[in-house]
């Protein structure tokens, strides 16, 4: 039987997780095994940003159940072969009924893998969104705690659009700082809390 902490639930396996991390067990695997986690390759990094674009508006369990088709659609989130995709692959994506038929969404999700490979001469995308993380994390012992965005987020946000990134307002880049480990979100009393090895408390 599940019982309520502070701010968290703690399941039948004496773990305590946030509410949206309880009931789904997908959410929870997520929640368990890769949210928060550190990710610092091109190619997941360019995934994140592409799957919270598509998030906006949309639940998160939503994105997590349509992502291996989206892998499949966007060849895996490879930013190269995304980057040749022309009007044809649009056509084909909006009669792809695995993913969002979102023509914006996936119009940007090719300007983001272009965006992407410019930034290759430029450090890389990378240490670029790597380098917006702030000198503190928050703790927060509540959800309401949580803030959705950050000086940090904004700044984010504003330096991708001028790299050429669509679909990364601050809330969303937000949203991807705390899935990507660049800020630690877990309520103090969650047994994920530290669990990036970036921020210990």
């Amino acid at each position: 039987m599940a019982a309520e902490s502070v701010g968290v639930i703690v399941g039948e396996d004496g773990l305590a997780r946030p509410a949206w991390a309880s009931a789904d067990p997908l959410m929870r695997a997520y929640y368990d095994q890769e949210w928060g986690l550190p990710v610092t390759d091109e190619q997941g990094l360019y995934e994140r940003i592409c799957l919270e674009g598509f998030q906006a508006g949309l639940s998160w369990a939503t994105i997590l159940r349509k992502r291996p088709a989206f892998r499949a659609a966007f060849a895996d989130f490879d930013p190269e072969a995304v980057a040749r995709y022309g009007e044809a692959d649009v056509q084909r994506l909006m009669q792809d009924a695995g993913i969002i038929r979102n023509r914006l969404k996936i119009a940007a999700t090719i300007k983001n893998a272009q965006a992407t490979l410019d930034l290759r001469s430029d450090g890389g995308l990378v240490d670029f969104v790597w380098g917006f993380r702030p000198a503190t994390t928050p703790a927060p012992m509540m959800p309401a705690d949580i803030p959705t965005q950050s000086p940090e987020s904004i700044a984010l946000s504003k330096a991708l659009r001028k790299r050429g990134f669509s679909f990364v307002g601050p809330t969303t880049m937000f949203a991807l700082m705390e899935a990507v480990g660049i800020v630690d979100t877990h309520l103090l009393a969650s047994h994920r809390r530290g669990s990036s090895g970036i921020w210990t408390s």
